[in-house]
C-alpha cells in the first residue's frame, strides 16, 4: 500500500514551506489582493528561489500597503527610492517598478472586467486539475500561461513571462499540480 507523500518542495523542513505547500499552494484564491500579492511575489521570485520570497512576504506585504493595488498605484519615484534603500525585501528597481506599473495596469483591468479574477477567468473559466505522477511531470509553463503572458503585456503588465504566470496560476489554484500522491491534492 502506498502512503500518502507531499510535493517533493512542499516536504522541506522549512515549516513555513509545508505551510504554503500544505494550506495555499493549488487552493482556489480569487481574492483581489491575494491575486495581487502573488503576481507581486511571483515576479519577484524570477529568478530566485521560493523560499528566499516566501521568507520576505510579510516584509512585502509591508512594503507594497498589504497588497492593495489601488495604494501601490500611487506609489512615487521616492517610494521607489526608499524600497530601494529597504535590505528587508529584494531590491530589484525593475522589479519594483514592475509591482507599481502591475497595480496600475490591474486597476485599468478591474474598470473593463469587474475584477482581476474575472480577466483571469477568461483564460481559465474552470481550475485546471493535473495532479501528475512525479514532480519531473509538472510543467513550467503552458499554452495558457504564454497566451496570457502576451495578452498582459499589451495590457500594461511587465514581468510577467509564461513562466513566472505559470507558477503564479499554480499559486493562486487556477492550475492545481499537486502530485497525484499528495494528500494536499484537493482543496474543498
Amino acid at each position: 500500500m502506498l502512503t500518502d507523500k507531499r510535493c517533493p518542495w512542499g516536504s522541506s523542513t522549512d515549516l513555513l514551506m509545508q505551510d504554503y505547500h500544505d494550506h495555499e499552494w493549488g487552493k482556489l484564491n480569487l481574492d483581489e489582493h491575494y491575486l495581487y500579492e502573488m503576481l507581486v511575489l511571483e515576479s519577484f521570485q524570477s529568478g530566485l528561489n521560493w523560499a528566499i520570497i516566501l521568507h520576505k512576504r510579510e516584509n512585502f506585504r509591508r512594503a507594497f500597503k498589504n497588497f492593495i493595488p489601488k495604494e501601490v498605484a500611487q506609489m512615487t519615484e521616492a517610494d521607489i527610492a526608499n524600497l530601494m534603500t529597504d535590505s528587508s525585501i529584494v531590491r530589484n528597481r525593475q522589479k519594483i517598478t514592475a509591482a507599481i506599473k502591475n497595480a496600475q495596469a490591474l486597476l485599468m483591468l478591474d474598470a473593463k472586467y469587474g475584477s482581476f479574477a474575472h480577466y483571469l477567468q477568461s483564460f481559465i473559466k474552470t481550475p485546471i486539475v493535473h495532479h501528475p505522477q512525479t514532480f519531473e511531470d509538472v510543467p513550467t509553463t503552458n499554452s495558457i500561461a504564454q497566451k496570457m503572458a502576451k495578452q498582459m503585456k499589451k495590457d500594461g503588465f511587465s514581468f510577467v513571462g509564461p513562466v513566472t504566470l505559470y507558477s503564479f496560476l499554480e499559486a493562486v489554484g487556477l492550475i492545481n499540480d499537486h502530485l497525484e500522491s499528495c494528500p494536499f491534492k484537493y482543496h474543498g
